[in-house]
Order: structure tokens, then sequence, then C-alpha cells
């Protein structure tokens, strides 16, 4: 838990000012769509190829190479910032690549990892509980990150990512014990493996309608690229503004994931889900039109709690309909969605900006989510229906 809290750190600081770093160079929304692809391909294209390694060798060795990974690239990033801004902005999307390309093999090693250690029966909660910690750390992370920025520059910000990353790997390599690799099919080669993996996610209504309404949602209703412009040109509150903006949905997540740890969405975890999602197109929309910081930091402080509930029983979901040994693959696909709903979200929401304006991007996306919901609640009648507790007690 305390390792993923340092990686959530570092990643959540670090992914935010990369992107604030580049409007500053560039004051190009569209630079900001371009990050979001450059993030994305990796993570779409390679995660699929992650999910067999992680199904195939130690999740642990997997996890700490991706560790010193993300520490060789901050430290190219530090070194890096003393380069002239053009050279800077290359610099940036280069990184944004190849921490695409780790990410694609952590996010399923990672997942495995943790089912490893947290027991069936235990899901609902053990997922409440390290997401708690990880939204934890995604809220200091921007506010941290942001007044590093303001006060000593881009180079000390990205040396302290660096020094979290390399604490997180310490904390695995430290006080996590090696696990047996799981079991490996004899001449099953990686694409076999891999179209395994989907053939599961695809005939399952419920892992595949709660992967596709996540997807849909967050590719449409995502704000997070925006913040920049959104913190400079329509708030006009500077960095330190932007931090706060930044790190309002994760204190949103944060407090709806401990109110999980205690209160899970078991019975009715369905209903929730779809209430949730519809709950996060709202807050975005009431963001989109805000002109008052404090009331755009609620919005996004809802749209955050939305998030953190969604995130619960997604983590649940995957726990207790993926078979242990296709973990990875199945981690794999879910990460597929992710990515393609963050990274390439972050892209439609910078050229749709680019075209008409960052305001009527952030609005119009929030109603898209809306109507996911209602086809989603439609064509899946399974998902509404879920009751997480039966499900637990199965695996119990």
């Amino acid at each position: 838990m305390i390792a993923s809290a340092f990686n959530a750190l570092a990643s959540s600081g670090l992914n935010v000012l990369l992107g604030y770093h580049l409007y500053e160079l560039t004051h190009d929304p569209l630079s900001l769509g371009w990050l979001g692809l450059a993030q994305a391909i990796p993570a779409v294209t390679l995660v699929l190829y992650g999910g067999v390694i992680a199904d195939r060798h130690s999740r642990r060795v997997v996890t700490l190479c991706t560790r010193v990974a993300y520490v060789v690239l901050t430290a190219l990033l530090v070194m890096g910032s003393q380069a002239g801004p053009s050279a800077m902005v290359w610099i940036i999307y280069a990184t944004g690549f190849l921490l695409g390309c780790v990410a694609a093999f952590a996010t399923p090693a990672v997942s495995g990892l943790e089912a490893e250690i947290v027991p069936a029966s235990r899901a609902l909660r053990g997922a409440s509980i390290l997401g708690s910690s990880s939204q934890a750390a995604r809220l200091v992370g921007p506010l941290l990150g942001a007044l590093l920025f303001n006060y000593a520059g881009p180079g000390w910000t990205y040396a302290a990512a660096m020094v979290l990353f390399a604490c997180s790997g310490l904390m695995v390599a430290a006080f996590v014990p090696d696990r047996p690799a799981p079991p490996r099919s004899i001449g099953d080669g990686a694409l076999a493996r891999i179209a395994e993996g989907v053939r599961i996610v695809f005939a399952d209504q419920i892992l595949l309608s709660s992967m596709a309404l996540d997807l849909f949602a967050v590719f449409f209703g995502g704000a997070t690229a925006l913040l920049p412009v959104f913190a400079t040109d329509v708030l006009h509150v500077g960095p330190i503004g932007f931090g706060v903006l930044r790190a309002a949905p994760a204190v949103g997540s944060l407090l709806a994931m401990l109110v999980a740890v205690r209160a899970p969405p078991r019975a009715r975890a369905g209903l929730v889900f779809h209430g949730v999602i519809a709950g996060f197109g709202v807050a975005i929309i009431v963001f989109a039109f805000s002109r008052n910081f404090a009331l755009s930091v609620v919005a996004l402080a809802a749209a955050g709690a939305c998030d953190g509930v969604s995130v619960v029983i997604r983590q649940a979901i995957l726990r207790l309909r993926a078979p242990g040994p296709m973990r990875g693959r199945i981690a794999a696909v879910r990460s597929v969605f992710i990515s393609s709903s963050n990274e390439l979200g972050e892209f439609e929401s910078g050229m749709l900006a680019g075209a008409m304006g960052a305001v009527p991007a952030v609005w119009i996306g929030g109603v898209i989510t809306l109507c996911v919901v209602a086809v989603t609640a439609w064509r899946a009648p399974k998902l509404v229906r879920l009751d997480l507790g039966a499900l637990e007690r199965e695996a119990a």
C-alpha cells in the first residue's frame, strides 16, 4: 500500500506538471492534446503484451523493473530541464511517450500483484483501502508539485518525482516477498494468450459493459487535460490555483473511497455505478460553465467523488470476475479501455478545444456522458442488477 502511494504521489504530480509545463512553453491547447496522444499510443498498443508478461513472469519482478524505468525517465527530465524552451517541448513529448510504454507493463503487473495479496472474499474493502491510499497521494501530489514548480522550478520538481519512484521500488524490493509466477500454458504464443484474455472480457457482459461505460464517460467527459487552459485563461488563478484545481478531484475521490471502506456498495452496486457516472457528467457540465474559482473546485471534487466510487466498484468487478491465472491479461484489456478514455480523451479534448474553445469542449463532453449512461443501462441489464456482495460470498 505504501509503495502504491509513493508511486501515485510521483506519477500524479509528474503527469499534471508535464501538461502545465508544456502549456507554459507553448500557450497552445492543442499541444496538450498531442501530449495525451503521445502517452496513449504505447499505453493502448503495448498494454496487452504487458498483460501477457504479467501472467508469465513474477509480477513483483515486473513491478520492480517498471519502477527502475520510471526513475531513469524522471532523471532524463531533470537533465532536460536545463535545455531551451523548444528542446524542452520535444523532451516532454518524448518522455510522455516513454512513460506510456512503461505504464503498459506496470499496470497489469501491479493489478495482478495486488490480487495475490488481497483475499478474494475481501475484494471490495481491499479495493477501497488501496484506492484510498492512492487517492490520498494523488491529492497531495499535484499540490506539492505545483508549489515546488512555482518556487523551485521544473528541475527540482522532476527530481522529487524521481526520488519518490525510487522509494516506491525500494518498498516493494524490501518488504513484498516474491511469489511463484502464474502457471504457464505450454505452446501458447503471446498473440494466442492476448486473444484468450480479450475473449474472456467480451464474453462477460458485466466485465465488458463496466469497462465500456467508464471508457466513453471519461473519454468524452474528462476535463483534466484542459485544466491548464481553465487555470490560465478562464479562471486566471496561476500555478497554485492550477494545483488546487488538479487536486480537487482527488479530494472528492478520497472522501468517497474512505466512505466505501466503512460502507462498501454491495447489494445495489450496479445501480450505484450508473448513478455515480451520471453524477460525474453533471459535475463536469457545472465546471464548464463556472467562472467562480470556489464553484469550479467543488464541481471537480464532486466529479472526483463519483469517479472514486466507480473505481472501487470496477476494481472489485475485476477481482471477482477475472480468473486468477488470467488476471494480468484481463487487467491489460481494462487498461486499454482506461488508456483510451484518459490519454485519447485528452487528445480529443485538446482537438475539440482547439476547434471551438475549452468551455464548449468540456460541457459537450458532460452531456455525452449522460447519454452514454442511459444507453449502457438499456443495453447491459446484468450490470444494472450487479450484486457485489453475492460475488464476495461466492468467492469466500
